[in-house]
């Protein structure tokens, strides 16, 4: 890493630190928890459906799985959801491996079918399960007040600390997926899995490795995301929504790219969120009509997503400025 993104690695590190001393706002915190979580969720995604390239809109199936499994074990165990959060994540990244193993059979549009398929139909299992997992019905999560080691605090503070947590573990592990020989050879995947073959690149084994340490970091938001709202039923764990937010906001920002999902997620939750805000209460339905045409601009507009910007402006100035950028270089 060089001396510069080192020094910037360290700027934002510190503004992100610093942000809940200087942001009182209740509302406000909870969107900045809200674009970590799903900034979380879409580098996640990323590893799977941007460096492979094999869109997946099943990853719900795992977020679930994540929250039913540390849910169960607190609940009728009294097993800590920081140990239950872990143990979430082996759980998924087990589902991943027979999951994976029919889904990968397919490609293309017939993989994302598959993986849209498999999310439903574990919505619908626990949907059935009344007496082992709350069917429709749901519950909630019991309210200990200031119990940090059962992972529940009194401000928002702490859970924004948290998800900041996970989503720097999951930047680490991207990056240093990126670094390896494993990052290489999904790169070559994504580019022609017949011509990565062909070179001698075990694609089957590649594209289960990902899909486990994908599922297994979803899990953990998973957990997460139902300790936060102290509420699971499987209409809010298996939510469609997650699949495709986890997608879009890794789209919008750059799929393949170690800062692309965090990049769309500022854009899209915060723009929600706020459109939701003004507009939500007083003229139903603008604000969804607003955030799809943002989306849509954006898609449009930078098909590659929006982290290659500041690339192409860079590159514009030292077209239209030579002498400048030749001494700005060294």
């Amino acid at each position: 890493m060089s001396g510069i993104k080192a020094i910037l690695l360290a700027g934002l590190a510190l503004v992100m630190l610093a942000l809940p001393q200087l942001v009182t706002n209740s509302f406000a915190l909870d969107i900045l928890i809200r674009i970590l979580l799903f900034s979380f969720i879409g580098v996640a995604w990323n590893l799977m459906g941007g460096y492979a390239k094999q869109l997946s809109l099943g990853h719900a199936a795992y977020f679930g799985l994540g929250a039913y499994t540390s849910t169960l074990l607190q609940i009728d165990f009294d097993i800590s959801p920081w140990i239950g959060m872990v143990a979430g994540g082996v759980v998924a990244a087990l589902a991943s491996l027979p999951i994976g193993w029919l889904c990968f059979r397919l490609r293309g549009p017939y993989f994302t079918i598959a993986t849209i398929a498999t999310a439903q139909a574990l919505m619908l299992i626990f949907l059935k399960f009344r007496d082992f997992a709350w069917g429709a019905e749901g519950t909630t999560i019991p309210n200990l007040g200031s119990a940090p080691l059962m992972l529940q605090f009194e401000g928002k503070p702490a859970y924004y600390y948290v998800v900041l947590g996970l989503l720097a573990l999951g930047l680490l592990v991207t990056s240093l997926i990126e670094r390896s020989y494993l990052g290489y050879y999904l790169v070559a995947i994504g580019e022609d899995e017949d011509a990565a073959e062909a070179i001698g690149v075990n694609a089957p084994r590649i594209k289960r490795d990902i899909y486990m340490i994908s599922a297994f970091l979803t899990a953990l938001a998973g957990t997460f995301y139902v300790q936060y709202i102290y509420f699971i039923d499987p209409a809010t764990a298996f939510n469609f929504n997650i699949s495709i937010e986890a997608a879009l906001v890794s789209i919008v920002g750059g799929i393949g790219t170690l800062w692309g999902p965090v990049i769309g997620t500022v854009l899209l939750e915060t723009t929600s969120a706020l459109l939701q805000s003004w507009l939500g209460s007083s003229t139903g339905g603008v604000q969804l009509t607003v955030y799809s045409l943002i989306l849509m601009a954006v898609i449009l507009w930078r098909p590659t997503g929006l982290i290659g910007v500041p690339g192409e402006i860079l590159r514009r100035y030292r077209q239209r400025h030579p002498a400048k950028a030749a001494k700005v270089a060294p």
